[in-house]
């Protein structure tokens, strides 16, 4: 098991001292999901909300939380993110967010693209909410991320070496 980085060796709140990493450059993919009622998801695809177009307004609402996540994570590195991007995909019975993150410097964007997910769902969620209390958030997850001394890595080859692994 890796030891935890956030936590000095008095067990006290830490935040990670990036000076001596190597600036390479880094992006992070993340996703979550907002499930709704198939009434909710026509109003969001017919564009027929009061508030405004739903997607145009989680889409800003979720870059400029990724822009923010220092401020949200309290261990997180103030960034100078060179790409943000949220997409929406529909789905059965709602949406699927997926972010992306990325920048050249001395730490990851994984925060930052769970950040940007996070707030775009709970941006759809708020603009719905008077038409459909009962949507869920689900799914909030990291898909992938690269660059930095660990290099590449992707929640599909995790998911399937740890289940193999709870097999064996």
């Amino acid at each position: 098991m890796s030891k935890l980085t956030h936590v000095n060796h008095q067990g006290e709140a830490n935040m990670v001292d990036v000076s001596s990493k190597d600036s390479t450059t880094r992006s992070a993919k993340a996703m979550a999901k907002i499930l709704m009622k198939s009434a909710t998801l026509q109003k969001i695809k017919d564009n027929d909300f009061k508030k405004g177009d739903v997607l145009s307004v989680a889409r800003i609402a979720g870059i400029m939380a990724a822009k923010q996540t220092h401020h949200l994570i309290p261990m997180c590195h103030s960034l100078n993110l060179s790409k943000v991007s949220v997409d929406f995909e529909f789905i059965e019975n709602g949406v699927q967010i997926t972010t992306f993150a990325k920048l050249n410097a001395q730490t990851g964007v994984e925060m930052e693209a769970l950040t940007a997910a996070s707030i775009a769902a709970l941006t759809i969620y708020d603009m719905c909410k008077a038409v459909d209390r009962f949507m869920q958030i689900t799914d909030v997850q990291l898909l992938e991320k690269q660059g930095g001394k660990s290099g590449q890595w992707s929640n599909d080859t995790q998911h399937s070496r740890q289940t193999s692994k709870d097999h064996d």
